[in-house]
Order: structure tokens, then C-alpha cells, then sequence
């Protein structure tokens, strides 16, 4: 059924200009959000739209243009001026207090209670808020110990709790599994029937088909459209706007020619963190030539299994062999002498250093060799030159090469990170969600540079999320379910692989789907 919401502006952005050093963030962009509406906001990496929105959210302020809330012209100086107005935003990477409670932490920053806090009584109040809006989450639990799907309703709470009736999502689903995107979806459905409007920042086009009603698309700090009824799009024609040309959502691969095994996982049991078991006899192989996925729900021991084979996690028994050598408990150098790339999950804290260039970035694999490294000295010259080549390579876009990557966007954050990493001709490349956060453009890129990869004769092991990725580019997988293997698939077919990422082992699922029980 058509949904039907209000024709008022709650929201007016008009001709708003936003420069940082280098670069025209926006430039003159208009945005209106209706009441009760879900309107997303579309671009590629670097496009201007969290910029645009950090402006409505307080955190920036425009150098040109006005914004009008309700029709009122308003003039935000932090961001609780808009949150006081009623404008809140719920950022990609969550703003929360681990060892405190639910609770605790969405009354932070309160001006009450000031002097005595009866903690059962806010208890009480959240979970009201929380059953009302439909997210479930105990008030007493402290941070640390939620999911991040639960620690995002904790944000939100937070933006609903302190009055906010205009709600901007920034990448809400980048962090989410696939159930817990369905649920943030009821979430935002309840709260726009309860007269809430979403602004909601994304790259992911079938999310924006899915959810939205309306689509404002930004390109290179332009509008290219404004207000789209989703109803009167495509992903095709959205994908055009955003990056300017036709985007392939499958690129072409050809047939794999497979050669010896480049990774043998012997039987890896580890454990993850906090001392818990994260991974319970794992055995899986990656051939020369062949890209391999790893299919799984987040949380269930993908992250641990790249990390023992990266030399960055010690194993409690079992063996990583790469090449014939054993690697097992080895350092993340030796790994690096054998052959293995990694393409880290976390861009920021694992995959580079933020505060250093892009250049010192780039050399970080080759520092020691000529002609970069000459004797315990680095030769900048040849660093730069080197970096410069990559730079254009990989079309990473960047003011210069002495930028720090802090502030790059996430997509040129990742083309660093591709740069470094296949430039060193691996002979093993561990890619650890590749593509999280990218816009289509960026995806397609991606996607060719590890075809690219697998046809020169690199084995590539593709730990993702997104079936959609792991069914374009691999040749076949595995899934993983609570630290265990359900299975190896070389055919893919999406409801037997959706029920081995829930916990049904392949030998237990018939030809049509069903379980086998016995």
C-alpha cells in the first residue's frame, strides 16, 4: 500500500556553501524534508552529504544559505541548539560511554537530573520509549555488553529521549547485520507514524528503494536531483545520478583456473576478546587464482579467523599454513615476507595511521626496500613519487599527498588501503569487508581490483556480509555460524545459504531448502 505523508516542510536548507581547505564540500545545495516523510540523501563517497548534514545537526556551520525549521528561520551554533530545536543525528560511529548502563548514558549531558538521580524511575521512562518505538533494549544493561544493532537503538533513544522530532541517520546500516537492518526498518516506519521524519544517508541503493519516500541526490557537493518519489525511480537511474555514468551492479568474471593451495587452515580454534572460544575447528583452503567468501552474520568469528591468518590473533591449537610455511602464532611481518595482504574491516584504527599522510600510508609495506628506504633513512623523494603513481592509479582524491588520511572520505580511506595493499603483489589477500560504507561506484571498483587480483594469479580470501558481493565476485564459499563451518558452496543459492548462516549445517538441508532431521 502507497504510503501517504504530509506535504509541510519541516526542514528548508536554501543555496547552502560549505568550503574546508582544498575543497568546495557543498555548494549551493537545497534540501526540504516533509513531516512524517523517510528522505534520503544519496551520493558517493565525498559527495558533501554528511557535511550537509553535520550543518543541519550543529556540528558545522554554512558560510552561505539559510535553514528554516517549520518555516522559521533558525541558526545553530552546536549541536545542542538543534537539538534543543529538535533536529538530532544519530552518527555512523556511535558516541557512548562503554562501562556506563543504557540508562546512564542517554541521560548524559542532561542539565536534569542535576543534583539526584533516581535511577529505577529512568529505567522505567526509557523502557516506555522503548517499547513505544519498538527498541528493544534493557535500560540496565551497561554498553559493552549489547550488539551494535542494539547499541545503535541506544542513539537513537538518546536523540528521541531529549525531544528530537527531525531524526538524521548517517550510514545507519553500515555496521548492521542483515536481521537487524529489517528491524531497523520497522524502527523508522513506527517512528514516522508517530509524526518523526527521517533524513537517511546512504550508499546502499536497495536499502534507499526499500525505505525511503523521497531522494535528494548530491554529486562532487551538487545537487543532480532533488526530492525524487522513490515510486517514480530506479536503482539504475539513482545510481546514474549519483556517480555520473551507467554503474554495472555485476561485473563481468571470467572462470576461475584455480591452481595449488596458497591457504590451508588446519582445525583453528581461537578465541576472541574477551576470552571467550570464537572459533571452533575451522579448516578451509584458498587456491592460487580463486576468490573464496566467507559468508556469516556479523559477530559469529569472521573477524577473529582473518586475524589468526594476518598474524594479528594467537591460535589456541590447529595451524595457518600459507605457501607451504607455517605461519602459525608467526608475526604480522612474516606474514607480510610470505605474501599476505590485508584489507582490515576497520579503516581507521587498523588499516591506517589517521594522523599520518597519504604518502606515509602508502610506503608503509615498502619502507625498507629500495629505492623508498635507504639504509635506516627514508628517501622522501622517492616516497612521494611512488605515492603520486598509486595516487593515480587507484583515483584517490585528495587536496595532497600530505594530507592526513583523518580526513579523507571513507571511499578514498579504502582506495588508500587497496593501494598499498595490492601493490605489493600479494600472493594472499585476507579482505575483510572491502566495500562497507561505499558508494556503487566505488563498489564496482572494488569488485574489479580483486578480479583483477584473482586472474594475475592471487588467492583471495572475501569475508562479507552482503551475499549480494560474495555471489558477484566468488568462485565459491564457506559459511560460518557461532565460530563453526555450516558448509563449502559452489553453487549459490540464497535460501540454503541463509539457513546455514542461521545454524543449519549443508549435509541437514534437503533439495528443496528443508531441514533433514536425524
Amino acid at each position: 500500500m502507497e504510503r501517504e505523508f504530509s506535504t509541510e516542510n519541516v526542514v528548508e536548507m536554501k543555496g547552502i556553501v560549505k568550503r574546508f581547505p582544498g575543497v568546495l564540500a557543498n555548494d549551493q545545495v537545497d534540501f526540504s524534508l516533509r513531516k512524517g516523510e523517510i528522505h534520503a540523501l544519496l551520493g558517493e563517497n565525498g559527495a558533501g552529504k554528511s557535511t550537509l548534514m553535520n550543518i543541519l545537526a550543529g556540528m558545522y556551520r554554512q558560510e552561505e544559505g539559510k535553514i528554516k525549521f517549520h518555516g522559521k528561520p533558525v541558526d545553530f551554533h552546536s549541536p545542542k541548539d538543534a537539538i534543543n530545536t529538535g533536529i538530532g543525528m544519530v552518527h555512523q560511529h556511535f558516541m557512548l560511554v562503554p562501562s556506563q548502563s543504557v540508562t546512564e548514558n542517554i541521560l548524559l549531558g542532561l542539565d536534569k537530573p542535576r543534583f539526584r538521580l533516581n535511577l529505577n524511575h529512568y529505567d522505567q521512562e526509557i523502557a516506555r520509549m522503548s517499547e513505544q518505538f519498538g527498541l528493544q533494549v534493557s535500560p540496565s544493561a551497561k554498553i559493552w555488553q549489547l550488539t551494535v544493532g542494539e547499541q545503535q537503538r541506544v542513539e537513537i533513544l538518546k536523540m528521541l529521549y531529549r525531544g528530537a522530532e527531525v531524526l538524521i541517520m548517517d550510514e545507519p546500516t553500515a555496521v548492521l547485520a542483515p536481521s537487524e537492518v529489517d528491524d531497523l526498518f520497522i524502527t523508522l516506519r513506527k517512528m514516522t507514524a508517530d509524526g518523526k521524519s527521517i533524513i537517511f544517508i546512504s550508499h546502499k541503493l536497495q536499502e534507499v528503494m526499500q525505505i525511503s519516500d523521497r531522494v535528494t541526490v548530491l554529486q562532487k557537493g551538487k545537487v543532480t536531483s532533488v526530492g525524487i518519489e522513490v515510486k517514480n525511480t530506479s536503482r539504475e537511474e539513482l545510481a546514474r545520478l549519483m556517480v555520473g555514468r551507467d554503474v554495472l551492479f555485476k561485473v563481468e568474471k571470467k572462470s576461475s583456473n584455480p591452481g595449488e593451495v596458497v591457504l590451508d587452515v588446519q582445525h583453528v580454534v581461537a578465541d576472541n576478546d574477551k576470552g571467550y572460544r570464537s572459533l571452533c575447528d575451522i579448516s578451509l583452503n584458498v587456491r592460487k587464482g580463486e576468490i573464496v567468501g566467507l559468508a556469516g552474520v556479523a559477530g559469529n568469528g569472521q573477524a577473529e579467523l582473518a586475524e589468526v591468518i594476518t598474524g594479528l590473533r594467537k591460535v589456541v591449537s590447529g595451524k595457518v599454513i600459507v605457501n607451504e610455511e607455517d605461519l602459525t602464532n608467526q608475526s604480522v611481518l612474516k606474514g607480510i615476507k610470505q605474501g599476505i595482504s590485508h584489507v582490515p574491516s576497520d579503516r581507521t584504527s587498523v588499516g591506517t595511521a589517521p594522523n599520518l599522510s597519504v604518502t606515509d600510508n602508502i610506503i608503509m609495506k615498502n619502507y625498507r626496500h629500495a629505492p623508498i628506504g635507504k639504509g635506516i633513512m627514508i628517501n622522501m623523494a622517492a616516497a612521494t613519487k611512488y605515492a603520486g603513481q598509486l595516487k593515480d592509479v587507484y583515483e584517490i582524491v585528495v587536496p595532497t599527498l600530505e594530507t592526513s588520511v583523518r580526513l579523507l572520505s571513507g571511499g578514498n580511506l579504502q582506495r588508500v588501503i587497496l593501494a598499498r595493499e595490492i601493490s605489493s603483489e600479494p600472493q594472499l589477500m585476507v579482505a575483510v569487508q572491502p566495500t562497507r560504507g561505499l558508494d556503487v561506484g566505488a563498489i564496482e571498483g572494488v569488485h574489479r581490483l580483486l578480479l583483477a587480483q584473482r586472474d594475475a594469479g592471487a588467492a583471495i580470501l572475501l569475508i562479507s556480509e552482503e551475499l549480494e558481493e560474495l555471489f558477484s565476485i566468488a568462485d565459491r564459499l564457506y559459511v560460518i555460524y557461532e565460530g563453526e563451518l555450516m558448509g563449502e558452496q559452489s553453487e549459490f543459492d540464497l535460501e540454503r545459504i541463509g539457513l546455514m548462516m542461521t545454524g543449519t549445517k549443508a549435509e541437514n538441508i534437503g533439495v528443496q531448502g528443508e531441514i533433514q532431521h536425524g
